[in-house]
């Protein structure tokens, strides 16, 4: 089946299959998440923090992100992890957009026949409110978020229950998109390339990346790299 592409591009090969992380990938969302977190710091009397400094806490579910972000009150964590989601849930569509060119870029992989999915350690209630009120959902075959299984990102858990969703079985020619760590290590561990969003939040820690790239634009020569 052969797909044309703006600029020229032409895909005549496989279709496959693509996994995205999604703070710091599909969307940024720092701007809410710091709103967030400075409502519940607030509630506890505690000073605001920066973007930056909340940028550095990302990664690795909101119960990490709520400890990194409130370390003076390590044993209200449970009260704080809590009130975070309560307020993330009520603010995470104010000021959330899609990076530029992520529309479409899954709009073409599912015009091409690919299947693509999120899988992300956000909360699974609040990552489906989000990607439903920035019309990303429909341009996905799955969704898995934090709490959906026994454990998160790195743990090839989460990217296999998508797998099982989108009706496919993950292979070598496979993809993850990502910015942190846990989307490459995972990547290894499910025997899947993995790319790196160097526009992100994350770090690579160490972790080997397939490719890395700077803009989402990037992804698509990647993906469709076997066209004439």
């Amino acid at each position: 089946m052969e797909i044309a592409f703006s600029g020229g591009i032409r895909y005549n090969g496989p279709m496959k299959n693509v996994l995205f992380d999604l703070d710091g990938t599909l969307v940024h969302t720092l701007p809410d998440l710091t709103r967030a977190l400075n409502l519940t710091r607030g509630e506890y009397g505690l000073a605001p923090i920066t973007e930056q400094e909340v940028q550095f806490c990302i990664g690795n579910g909101v119960r990490n992100l709520v400890e990194r972000a409130i370390p003076e009150l390590p044993d209200r964590l449970d009260a704080l992890f809590a009130r975070q989601l309560f307020h993330y849930t009520e603010h995470c569509l104010d000021a959330s957009v899609p990076y530029p060119g992520v529309l479409p870029l899954l709009r073409r992989l599912r015009d091409a026949g690919w299947k693509t999915a999120v899988v992300t350690n956000k909360a699974a209630a609040v990552t489906r409110r989000l990607l439903d009120g920035l019309g990303v959902s429909p341009l996905l075959d799955a969704i898995v978020g934090g709490g959906e299984t026994a454990a998160l990102k790195p743990d090839p858990a989460p990217l296999l229950l998508a797998a099982q969703r989108m009706g496919v079985t993950l292979d070598r020619s496979d993809w993850i998109v990502g910015d942190h760590y846990t989307d490459l290590r995972a990547a290894r561990l499910c025997g899947i390339q993995g790319c790196f969003c160097a526009y992100g939040y994350g770090q690579t820690r160490g972790e080997p990346a397939v490719r890395t790239i700077h803009a989402i634009d990037e992804l698509s020569t990647i993906l469709f790299e076997g066209a004439a």
